[in-house]
């Protein structure tokens, strides 16, 4: 049976996307096992050929930019269908004597890497509320976008605090990328709930905040790095080391979620609706969250074009509203993640904050994958 077409939406005047986009963490130097550029750069091309225009990377995915921009190079006519994002993460390290200068050598070296004159999607990252500064930074970025080095602006893992503030500035912002899933529903949450330690909406959510100011959201984690799939189903939990730093980082986001018999109960339940449908379990993960209020886009983390064929059926996927019910329920049920979006990654010395790698740019990171400090188990 033929695919149907691939969904697309249009983020901007002229500014049209796949709803399903091509994430690009997994293949970044120091995330997992290396890949090689040439096997990455083929990969692109079978997606593009089947309709997911969408890529999205980062200046600190060590080599990343630099392999899309070979794609680029390799495949000219397609290279003219693909939307990429990229994001402009200035290192930890330098945040304090950050200047315009700074942010525009960052894009002027995303701009060589990607073979572009002008970068279609920009999101900004400050990895440090406790240093001033993020606000100014955007808009310094919004003067290069007046420039012409950037089409669109857009953030990535803030706080609705902190966006609220940007958003108070006049900065115009086109999208924000964050974490969300049937185990992470933060972007749906209140942001004072994890000071109350309740799951009551306290304040805005993000959500409601994008709603109000035609901010599409961007989401990643929406399959939980690998985990909702039928390879975990029935499984007992894995035990560290992990083989790339995705699982880490979603193994504790499983704990914060209830646990892994919580975590159980959600794919038996997906895999019911999943038979149902004729597909697996990671695509009607992945429509859970396109179907949520706001969504843009669903990122797909893949390392190769092994699960191509699944991430072309979520476009064709429609859960009905029984379907959709069970699965609110499950995920309404979790006692967490708690918090605004990156609450608990920002978290200094905590188990979500030592991932992430915060001085690539600089400094780089070991090539080894690290294993976070593991959650308390939780009892079921």
């Amino acid at each position: 049976m033929a695919q149907p077409p691939i969904e697309t939406l249009e983020l901007a005047p002229g500014y049209v996307v796949s709803r399903i986009a091509k994430g690009h963490w997994q293949l970044a130097a120091r995330h997992g096992p290396a890949r090689g550029q040439d096997d990455a750069v083929d990969d692109m091309r079978r997606f593009v050929e089947a309709g997911i225009t969408a890529f999205d990377g980062a200046d600190h995915y060590v080599g990343v930019e630099d392999a899309i921009g070979a794609f680029r190079r390799r495949y000219p006519a397609l290279a003219k269908q693909v939307r990429v994002s990229t994001k402009v993460v200035p290192d930890l390290e330098t945040l304090q004597r950050l200047r315009k200068a700074d942010l525009e050598a960052i894009v002027d070296t995303s701009l060589r890497r990607l073979g572009m004159e002008r970068l279609d999607l920009a999101q900004f990252h400050w990895w440090d509320y406790d240093v001033p500064g993020c606000t100014q930074a955007m808009l310094w970025l919004q003067e290069l976008q007046q420039a012409g080095k950037i089409a669109h602006l857009g953030i990535t893992n803030f706080d609705t605090a902190h966006v609220q503030a940007m958003l108070d500035a006049d900065v115009r912002l086109l999208t924000h990328q964050v974490q969300y899933s049937l185990m992470d529903r933060r972007p749906a949450r209140g942001r004072d709930a994890q000071l109350r330690g309740t799951l009551d909406a306290g304040g805005p959510t993000m959500t409601s905040l994008c709603q109000a100011h035609g901010i599409h959201l961007l989401c990643y984690g929406t399959v939980a790095g690998g985990f909702l799939s039928e390879r975990w189903l029935g499984q007992p939990s894995p035990t560290p080391p992990y083989p790339n730093r995705s699982l880490v980082k979603y193994r504790l986001i499983i704990e914060e979620f209830g646990g892994w018999d919580a975590f159980q109960r959600l794919l038996h339940a997906l895999q019911r609706i999943a038979m149902r449908h004729g597909v697996d379990i990671a695509t009607v993960a992945a429509r859970w969250v396109l179907d949520r209020p706001q969504v843009a886009l669903a990122l797909v983390g893949a390392r190769d074009a092994s699960h191509l064929d699944a991430n072309l059926a979520v476009s064709g996927l429609r859960l009905d509203a029984d379907e959709r019910a069970h699965l609110d329920a499950l995920a309404d049920a979790a006692p967490g993640p708690l918090g605004d979006c990156y609450t608990l990654e920002r978290i200094k010395d905590g188990a979500h904050a030592t991932i992430m790698q915060m001085n690539q740019n600089t400094q780089g990171a070991p090539a080894t994958v690290v294993m976070a400090p593991p959650l308390p188990p939780r009892t079921s």
